[in-house]
């Protein structure tokens, strides 16, 4: 049976991936019921893995989520990760950059929130936003944007040689469930905080904002850190499938506890009580 990673994988020939995938599939699970109760299983199996890996403290993972407005970064992190420990977490939202980070390579930002040793960063946007925003909003000019790319490449395959797993996701939304979503906030009074008039902005740009993620997954995806593309339709099927990549690459990695050299016997005695 394939994995999950094999079947979401991004194809290998830079030819158009996301006109051929529907947001709307399933592929891996039978249907919603099926997941509903693989998550439970899966969840208690990520904090163990999450467990192993802080506990032996040589590697980390980084997991980068990007995606459309109301994909679903921030929802398949807050149901993903509801068991893990976080003390080994970290989650950065990566927003407009600020007056000092526009000072610095756009890389730098990136660096500060790399994940430790023995830790899980999750990235709710990315320096991805680097080739994607700017390129639509013409925010610097083409040369500049399409060198990112190699320079991207670079970075990502140091970090993975520096012992982190990293596992790109692109949450593959349709243009009508976009527009369900951002109706359903305004219709209810307690999601009115998450409605931006700017989606509306951003969501007349689509086709831009498709052709600029067609390129970054084309152009930066590699061995060491492929792009998996997730259907996002179905929110059910997000958690799962997310739950699913993050699980398979920590059971690649294989984390184990470590066996520090303990005199056992003469511990125990030190902490006998006394006659």
């Amino acid at each position: 049976m394939a994995s999950v990673r094999d079947l979401l994988r991004a194809g290998p020939d830079g030819s158009p991936l996301l006109p051929r995938i529907d947001p709307l599939g399933h592929p891996g699970i039978g249907g919603r019921r099926d997941a509903i109760r693989e998550l439970e299983a899966a969840a208690l199996r990520l904090a163990s893995l999450q467990d192993r890996l802080y506990a032996e403290h040589t590697r980390a993972v980084l997991v980068v989520l990007q995606g459309m407005d109301t994909s679903g970064k921030s929802g398949a992190v807050k149901h993903v990760f509801r068991g893990v420990n976080p003390a080994g977490l970290s989650v950065t939202a990566f927003k407009q950059p600020t007056e000092e980070e526009r000072a610095h390579h756009f890389l730098w930002r990136i660096e500060q929130h790399l994940p430790g040793q023995g830790h899980i960063a999750i990235f709710d946007r990315s320096h991805y936003e680097d080739v994607i925003v700017v390129r639509v909003h013409g925010l610097v000019p083409e040369e500049e944007w399409r060198g990112r790319y190699e320079e991207i490449v670079e970075f990502e395959r140091r970090v993975a040689a520096g012992g982190t797993a990293v596992v790109k996701v692109y949450l593959h939304l349709s243009f009508e469930e976009q527009r369900r979503r951002l109706l359903a906030r305004l219709e209810d009074p307690d999601k009115h905080w998450k409605f931006n008039e700017a989606d509306i902005q951003e969501r007349a740009r689509w086709p831009e904002y498709m052709a600029a993620y067609e390129d970054a997954i084309a152009r930066c995806h590699t061995d060491e850190s492929p792009w998996y593309i997730v259907p996002a339709d179905r929110k059910w099927y997000r958690n799962w499938a997310v739950e699913r990549l993050v699980v398979e690459t920590l059971e690649d990695l294989d984390p184990h506890y470590p066996r520090p050299p303990l005199d056992v016997e003469a511990l125990q005695a030190r902490l006998a009580p006394p006659n």
